[in-house]
């Protein structure tokens, strides 16, 4: 980790903490060089950030306070528009701040985490609860002058008054300093919530000691073991790290059943092992306060607080879906697993399907009834060619040309970035920024980042986005090869970014990816079934020995396979979002969470060979921010959309139909938050989404309670 930072520092040694507290700190420095400016990655290091957050902080409330206190009345000028321009050296830290602590923590980091989290909360308390800013933004929802503005204006007013108010701008003084406290504390939580789950990825792995521990795995993931082990300069063959894109294909393959287990437990168990980094304590305590300040802002829980300005409104909306799902997925669950346990018991065993032998014995299974090997598959996705496949892609779909470029700072080694232009006009959009691999302080996952917003509030602002994986780094000079799995994810998240290239909005707030967080997958989930089209397979779907494309005769069978273990998947995901939601149904009810979760899941019949995707414990999407919490079901409702959406392509001219993607760049992709979302859709679609195109896509029965 060290290495990582001496690279990021100016050239010699560390700055002072207090010589950083001046004007030549690089972080407060406006962004230069090409495309509009790009971060100054070469000239930045660890010192500099919390003196740079002291001087942008005080900048940010010098600003609000000048906006909140013009004695002029309110207009869309001096009061939005100005909100807009507002904090920009505050934002270049914030992305700056954000990038290291995703991809660059380390034990130096630690403690500026643990200092800001509750810092940056206050500020927040600040701009939301400060009355006089949130009377002029109110005159304005109010004001008819209103309707003689632009209809994005008069979008970015109602998100304004929305957020003020649901942030407390209408509270009395009392409630206002116990919502500022209750915020305060969350963040403190959040930021140990995720250092814990970050030290115990980081630091937990499972030994593999002899020649037999790494029967069945791929030669991919048998070098990856060994370089692991060499890395923590452990004296032995190799080790399996605590982050799935070393425990799923581990599962997947390994014979060693003892072993499988370890592994699974390990991974299992992140945040549940009664030490120093468990998290249970702490994810009750988030619990209580989020439902004390659902309770200040006058709802009975903190679920029907954080779904008014969702797509969904209301829990119950989400746990029909969700319930309406569940079974059909169950039910292909129960087939599955009599399949594998057959498998079992003709190879001379008698035990039963346990969750560490699920992925091992599906595979047997896919390959049994399908003559489907994903050994055999993984040999023709390797991570560079379906790069190239997605940039092919945006350029069918939206006219989006790749170029790399070289002239741009980056804050580690493996960071590659490309232009991003309009292939007909050649004008540039935004540049792209790619981090693949994983590395010891980044965190698990993969995701998409926005370190500026496209904006046309004072000229063009040319967006920059960044997509970020986990995949396990290869030999020098050996292609990276990666499972169906996780191109599909590459793809899902190219979907983010695509969504962020193609803003053409007038204000930053409105931009790219900023929708309710029940449509921001939307985008992402339909690009994934582009991965499976003819046209990627055979033009990028290439052998990495031979560089022959993929047979046609293979890709048929991924076709024909294309919806088994659609039933795990669809129970491992919708178990986490029903816990999610149930969790945040509770109210002020203190709950164990080891308890809540067996007692939540055997209500629901959950099949026992399979765990949630993210235990309790483990559950960085709802306890790391406010984020997804009692969100989790917006990747379900976003698929429901998706699925939808894909078949406007299948029933005109197929996936490469330019005309529905106009339709779709025109009112999806490119307006961002400038229009209600379900009003987007339906310009888009003609009609609401329907469930049908879902649960056909995952091959289960459509029945009439999801018509």
């Amino acid at each position: 980790m060290k290495k990582i930072i001496t690279a990021l520092m100016i050239g010699s040694t560390m700055l002072s903490v207090n010589a950083q507290g001046n004007p030549d700190n690089p972080l407060l420095k406006k962004w230069t060089g090409p495309y509009g400016g790009v971060p100054a990655f070469n000239e930045y290091n660890i010192s500099q950030i919390k003196p740079a957050f002291d001087v942008a902080i005080k900048e940010r409330l010098k600003e609000i306070e000048a906006i909140a206190n013009n004695s002029k009345a309110p207009t869309f000028e001096n009061t939005i528009a100005q909100m807009e321009r507002a904090g920009k050296d505050f934002k270049r830290v914030m992305t700056v701040y954000g990038i290291y602590s995703s991809n660059l923590n380390s034990t130096e980091f630690e403690p500026i985490v643990t200092e800001m989290a509750p810092i940056l909360a206050s500020l927040s308390n600040k701009i939301y609860q400060n009355k006089k800013l949130f009377e002029r933004i109110e005159k304005l929802y109010n004001s008819q002058e209103k309707s003689k503005l632009t209809k994005e204006q008069q979008r970015l007013i109602w998100l304004n008054y929305t957020n003020f108010v649901k942030e407390g701008a209408n509270l009395d003084v009392a409630s206002k300093e116990k919502v500022s406290e209750i915020n305060t504390k969350l963040a403190s939580l959040f930021s140990r919530f995720s250092q814990n789950l970050l030290a115990e990825e980081n630091n937990q792995y499972v030994i593999l000691r002899t020649e037999a521990d790494f029967d069945g795995l791929p030669e991919g993931l048998k070098k990856a073991a060994m370089a692991q082990a060499k890395e923590r300069k452990l004296d032995v063959l190799g080790c399996i790290g605590n982050t799935r894109s070393f425990v799923d294909p581990f599962l997947t393959f390994s014979t060693q059943r003892e072993l499988r287990e370890k592994v699974w437990k390990m991974f299992i168990n992140r945040g549940d092992n009664n030490d120093e980094f468990d998290n249970k304590a702490t994810l009750v305590e988030i619990l209580q306060l989020r439902a004390k300040k659902a309770k200040l802002m006058g709802f009975p829980t903190f679920a029907h607080w954080n779904l008014t300005n969702r797509m969904a409104k209301k829990p119950e909306r989400t746990l029909e879906l969700m319930e309406a799902v569940w079974e059909p997925a169950v039910a292909q669950v129960k087939k599955d697993v009599a399949a594998m346990q057959n498998i079992v018991i003709e190879g001379g065993a008698s035990f039963k399907i346990a969750p560490w032998d699920y992925r091992y014995y599906s595979e047997k299974v896919r390959k049994e009834k399908y003559d489907l090997d994903q050994n055999e598959v993984k040999q023709y996705l390797q991570l560079e060619k379906l790069r190239e496949g997605m940039f092919w892609v945006a350029g069918q779909l939206f006219d989006m040309k790749f170029t790399p470029v070289n002239n741009v700072p980056v804050y580690h080694p493996d960071v590659r970035v490309w232009e991003v232009s309009n292939m007909t006009s050649g004008k540039q959009i935004g540049l792209w920024y790619f981090d693949p691999y994983a590395r010891k302080g980044k965190r698990s996952g993969a995701w998409m980042n926005a370190y500026r917003n496209q904006q046309k509030l004072d000229g063009e602002v040319l967006t920059i986005v960044s997509n970020n994986s986990n995949f396990i780094k290869g030999a020098e000079g050996e292609p990276v090869l990666i499972s169906w799995t996780d191109a599909t994810t590459l793809f899902h998240e190219f979907g983010h970014a695509l969504h962020g290239l193609s803003s053409n909005v007038t204000y930053p707030t409105l931009a790219g990816t900023a929708v309710a967080r029940d449509y921001v997958e939307f985008p992402s989930q339909i690009l994934e079934r582009w991965l499976e089209t003819p046209e990627v397979l055979s033009k990028f779907a290439l052998h990495y020995k031979t560089n022959e494309p993929i047979p046609m005769a293979l890709v048929d069978r991924i076709e024909k396979a294309s919806t088994f273990n659609s039933g795990f998947s669809t129970v491992e995901t919708i178990s986490s979002s029903l816990i999610d939601m149930k969790l945040h149904l509770a109210g002020d009810t203190i709950i164990d969470p080891v308890a809540f979760e067996r007692e939540t899941l055997a209500k629901l019949h959950m099949p026992e060979e399979i765990v949630m995707r993210h235990r309790i414990p483990q559950f960085g999407h709802i306890f790391a921010s406010d984020g997804y919490a009692a969100g989790y079901y917006s990747y379900l409702w976003s698929d429901v959309i998706s699925a939808d959406a894909y078949e406007a392509f299948m029933e005109g001219d197929g996936p490469y139909d330019k005309k529905v993607a106009k339709r779709l760049f025109d009112n999806v992709f490119s307006v961002g938050n400038t229009t209600d979302q379900e009003e987007a859709y339906k310009a888009f679609r003609g009609r609401d989404p329907q469930t049908d195109a879902l649960m056909k896509s995952r091959g289960f029965a459509v029945s009439k309670k999801t018509e």
